[in-house]
């Protein structure tokens, strides 16, 4: 006969010394927390069952988890597009792969096009740079790429992207073209806010900024203009649109090419591409925002 169990005696060693002894009939679990040990003058005990004896019931797995793509390498994060655990080289590579597909489903672009790219040298844009520059040469488009900016004369706002444009300039081996409101229009943002005042200067800033790329695009002679708009984007415009009730709007803002009718047409890309994976992204490779 034995008391509670000691902290010297594990559950397991307790259930094989009650198996062995004589003065007990009968050893059983009670769920999985407990085991009851009734001895011979049916005086019935009832003992805490620690983990360990659940877990030594269980065959131990061995190895940890594999990428669900290669099955080869531990995964490094969770894709937010499918949830599915996989490797830094396998996200890198069907991330590229999906956008490669988006580009030949939809006849994006033609080989010999001249397609300028919207640089505003956020991580949007510029890992749009980056994607087209290497499917371009890993699968031979044929296409002559260019980066196009727009400098709004904000001081303090637009200083710091443009560094980043025109060093992606040298990173991809891309044509620059930055255009500016003062060469465009004669004024510069903070000029005409000095002259409007702050209200509904965004709107202004759209407006001009919206003519600006299709002027920098008829400069380029380019015949396609891409933008790093993403899936959020999209989503986000829908939402605005539906709560506007702009039903004219909400039936071209999902379009991944818009502005046939216009004289430079514009694409996306990115249209089915989370903006998650678009942060994920440089953080696989050596891309510097």
């Amino acid at each position: 006969m034995f008391g509670p169990c000691r902290s010297s005696i594990t559950n397991t060693q307790l259930i094989l010394k009650a198996l062995l002894d004589p003065g007990l009939c009968c050893c059983r679990l009670v769920g999985a927390k407990k085991i009851e040990l009734l001895q011979n003058h049916n005086q019935l005990i009832t003992l805490p069952l620690k983990m360990e004896i659940g877990e030594a019931a269980k065959p131990k797995k061995t190895g940890g988890r594999q990428c669900s793509i290669c099955n080869q390498r531990r995964p490094a994060l969770k894709r937010p597009k499918t949830l599915e655990q996989i490797c830094r080289e396998c996200f890198y590579a069907v991330f590229e792969d999906e956008i490669h597909k988006v580009i030949v489903d939809n006849k994006l672009f033609k080989s010999g096009e001249r397609i300028g790219i919207g640089a505003s040298g956020g991580k949007d844009s510029t890992v749009l740079a980056y994607v087209l520059s290497e499917l371009n040469r890993r699968h031979n488009y044929g296409l002559d790429l260019f980066l196009l900016s727009v400098d709004e004369g904000i001081t303090g706002y637009r200083d710091d992207s443009l560094e980043t444009v025109k060093r992606n300039e040298l990173q991809y081996g891309l044509p620059l073209k930055v255009v500016s409101y003062k060469d465009l229009y004669g004024w510069t943002m903070d000029e005409i806010v000095k002259m409007i005042g702050l209200k509904n200067n965004c709107t202004f800033c759209g407006v001009f900024r919206r003519q600006a790329l299709d002027r920098g695009a008829a400069l380029l002679k380019v015949d396609k203009l891409a933008t790093g708009h993403n899936a959020d984007d999209i989503a986000e415009t829908v939402l605005l649109n539906i709560l506007r009730g702009d039903i004219a709007r909400l039936g071209r803002c999902t379009s991944i090419v818009t502005g046939e009718d216009g004289p430079i047409p514009r694409c996306k890309p990115f249209k089915y591409t989370y903006e998650k994976e678009i942060v994920i992204y440089p953080c696989s490779i050596s891309i510097h925002l």
